[in-house]
């Protein structure tokens, strides 16, 4: 038996014993282990005595948000895409009965395969010609989400649709004036470049809002066996999503890299620009706005690390971060980054 922060032993296998087919040997038979946690919602794998597992998302511990951490959207979401041609993970139910576990929880399937965090993980997991297999799927799934029509799975109530980007430059923004430390003017000055050139938006899609090769399951087939992290999708502008996978696919000889030790970095990744064109076969949409959606995310993400690093230095994150000067110095690149490449736009 483990017991384990944020999971009520006994009250949670009653309700997976309601759900779940052969689950009666009682509470101490299941062993719960962290998969994720810190200040996004935690995931935990559940193992049985006979083998099978699960996985069940929840809030973070404590106070928190309840739009952000809002486990009825996700399962929502994964509910809509069961039978959609984008890989999920099986649903098995959702809990929204707060007086068993604390918070809304949810369950799904366990899917097999690897998450490819760094270039370690990436060589022992995929062969070199895998790698390359692997980057051509990942963009088929993307091409796959990006045509469904959200009324035709039922999410087009999901969020407001018109003036995607607009919103995003507003809510981050405002993210950042509330958490910032120092100043930043370049931040400002990116903000109303972006502003003053938004693309005209078009038809809204599913965006994911956080698609990267690190938020996906990868099979032993190579090719992706399930999306995951599906906490900022929304609806809007689908180039939002290959804009942010520029931003992640870091390539050998880049000047700032939005992740440590990134997992395209081993040999055998496809370039951006191949990711690109695979994109545009698959969708048929003109990707000569791309400078445009990658600057934005390079902005998006330095808004964003600009509150982790403030949290760091405010000393309200519970531990202190191994190169904090570091982490400073990463928002000014990404800001940099944006501006140039908003100049490449031009």
């Amino acid at each position: 038996m483990n017991d384990i922060a944020g999971i009520d032993r006994t009250a949670v296998h009653g309700w997976l014993n309601d759900h779940i087919d052969g689950l009666d040997d009682g509470p101490d038979a299941l062993t719960y282990d962290l998969i994720t946690g810190g200040h996004s919602n935690l995931t935990y794998t559940v193992t049985a005595t006979d083998g099978r597992r699960w996985v069940l998302r929840r809030p973070p511990l404590g106070n928190v948000l309840a739009s952000a951490h809002d486990m009825s959207r996700e399962h929502r979401l994964i509910e809509a895409l069961q039978d959609s041609g984008v890989p999920v993970p099986k649903l098995i139910g959702l809990c929204t009965d707060e007086t068993v576990n604390d918070a809304p929880f949810y369950v799904m399937e366990f899917v097999e395969g690897g998450v490819l965090r760094n270039q370690s993980t990436a060589a022992e997991f995929l062969t070199p010609e895998q790698r390359y297999a692997t980057s051509r799927d990942l963009i088929e799934v993307l091409a796959r989400l990006h045509a469904i029509t959200p009324a035709s799975v039922g999410l087009d109530t999901l969020a407001k649709t018109e003036d995607y980007v607009g919103r995003q430059l507003r809510r981050w923004s405002g993210q950042f004036e509330k958490s910032k430390l120092r100043d930043i003017p370049l931040i400002g000055e990116v903000h109303d470049r972006l502003a003053d050139a938004i693309p005209p938006q078009g038809d809204a899609g599913i965006v994911h809002g956080d698609y990267r090769l690190d938020n996906c399951m990868i099979g032993a087939d190579a090719k992706v066996a399930a999306v995951l992290d599906w906490e900022l999708c929304t609806l809007g502008d689908v180039r939002a999503d290959v804009g942010l996978l520029m931003v992640y696919w870091v390539q050998a000889g880049d000047s700032t890299q939005p992740l440590d030790d990134a997992p395209t970095l081993a040999p055998g990744f496809a370039t951006r620009d191949e990711l690109l064109g695979w994109y545009a076969d698959a969708t048929g949409r003109d990707m000569a706005e791309i400078d445009y959606f990658t600057a934005f995310s390079y902005w998006r993400l330095a808004c964003i690390l600009e509150g982790v690093y403030s949290r760091y230095k405010a000393n309200v994150m519970g531990s202190e971060h191994p190169d904090l000067d570091a982490m400073g110095d990463r928002v000014i690149d990404l800001a940099q980054l944006a501006a140039e490449r908003l100049e490449s736009h031009r």
